[in-house]
């Protein structure tokens, strides 16, 4: 295995070596590179044998650096490789639920192992080997996040519709045996993968116990675009309190046991139920914001927290916020607390219902642009409009739809502030407090 070499840092060990763009990476002390896993982790020697290809010569090279420095090599692609696409048909699968006409990135379906120590994703282990097992023992590639959904061998081939779903799980004994500490995520369907198959699953799951970080559990996501796909639907108020229930039972005898709760529903589970969020406490290491477990006990902490250390007085000021129907009465009450501290802060709380996507999708992360535009067209939104940063892709340019914020701003006729899922932030952003960068 080697990888080309695109671009080398002026100045840095590599370029001092004479290290070109065109080089091929073979190995760094004799062990090979294949992709950024291998690269980040034989670089961090302080001394280095490069082993290179250049045109039809061999090159040896020996670099001398700091334990932290960079090699200063650019590579083609960020994982120096493919990225290794799914191989599964889960039931559940979101990317078969898109709407035709986004971006074409959208609709590629991640199962790669390295996007979770890099980003955090999820992973099914169907599409790993064994070698790839030891490679992330080897390395200490810890934690890792899986998408187990189920530990019954034949209901997890049914939901994954991948035959290689049922013995893949052998794979999370070898990880907690192997050091590696593993987050799981069951995506419950109703009437498939809870009730008693869900009861099995968490007390297979806490056999790994304290290999095992954390249990997240999240309701089925499901669309307005189901043509033709395995016929799901969402949960009932008393089907999410029975869920609610079952993992209450299991946290109880885990709490006697290990001190943790292990297993904690996501969010959405609580709104569905109607009950209410727990506080920030009961998600203890917040091990899976991510999945949405335990994000808005989190943002009411942080948010209250703020609003305690803030003096009451007077603030002419009014503005606005748009945000998915999931979280509209949450943050209503969040304004309220600030108007209450802040007299002549008026703050509206929009709820946006999710057009583009339709069906039960009601949180802010999948809005799209022309969606805001729509929901909030006729409202007052007053001096400024706040947006949570969730709505963005990564580099905060676009919205799902490929519209920006200065698009809206322009839809709107108001400034669009964007507000990560911070409390003490968005309590600056409501009283119109700007940070420095």
């Amino acid at each position: 295995m080697s990888v080309v070499i695109k671009g080398v840092e002026p100045g840095s060990p590599a370029a001092r070596k004479g290290i070109r763009p065109g080089d091929v990476l073979e190995t760094i002390n004799k062990n090979c590179i294949r992709d950024v896993l291998d690269y980040r982790f034989y670089m961090t020697n302080t001394r280095l044998d490069l082993f290179l290809r250049r045109e039809k010569k061999s090159l040896l090279l020996r670099v001398h650096k700091g334990e932290y420095d960079d090699l200063g090599l650019e590579f083609e692609t960020y994982l120096m490789d493919r990225q290794h696409t799914c191989r599964n048909k889960c039931l559940f699968c979101f990317v078969d639920q898109l709407p035709e006409g986004l971006r074409d990135s959208l609709y590629i379906k991640d199962d790669d192992s390295r996007m979770s120590f890099l980003f955090g994703s999820y992973v099914t282990l169907t599409n790993v080997t064994e070698e790839d097992i030891l490679r992330i023992i080897k390395m200490r590639l810890s934690p890792i996040n899986i998408s187990v959904h189920t530990t019954d061998p034949e209901l997890r081939v049914k939901m994954l519709k991948n035959p290689r779903a049922a013995d893949s799980l052998r794979f999370l004994s070898m990880l907690v045996r192997g050091g590696i500490r593993v987050n799981t995520q069951l995506v419950l369907c109703p009437g498939i993968n809870d009730g008693p198959a869900l009861e099995k699953s968490l007390w297979d799951l806490a056999e790994y116990w304290p290999g095992l970080g954390s249990i997240a559990l999240v309701p089925v996501g499901l669309t307005g675009h189901r043509e033709g796909l395995y016929p799901l639907r969402s949960y009932t108020r008393e089907e999410a309190r029975e869920v609610l229930a079952l993992t209450e039972r299991f946290q109880k005898e885990m709490l006697q046991k290990h001190g943790s709760r292990i297993a904690y529903p996501a969010d959405e589970f609580f709104l569905l139920a109607e009950e209410p969020v727990p506080e920030a406490s009961y998600y203890e290491e917040f091990e899976q914001l991510e999945d949405g477990v335990g994000l808005w006990a989190l943002l009411r902490q942080e948010f209250t927290d703020a609003l305690g250390q803030e003096s009451p007085r007077p603030l002419p000021r009014k503005i606005s916020i748009a945000t998915g129907t999931a979280a509209a009465p949450l943050l209503s009450g969040l304004a309220a607390l600030a108007e209450k501290s802040f007299p002549g802060l008026s703050v509206a709380v929009y709820s946006i219902p999710n057009r583009l996507f339709g069906g039960a999708v009601n949180v802010a992360g999948l809005l799209c642009g022309g969606d805001i535009a729509h929901g909030l067209a006729g409202k007052e939104l007053g001096e400024e409009l706040l947006i949570p940063s969730v709505m963005l892709r990564h580099e905060q340019d676009k919205f799902l739809d490929d519209t920006t914020v200065p698009w809206l701003e322009k839809q709107t006729g108001v400034p669009v502030r964007v507000v990560d899922n911070d409390g003490s932030q968005l309590l600056d952003a409501m009283t119109g407090k700007r940070r420095e960068p």
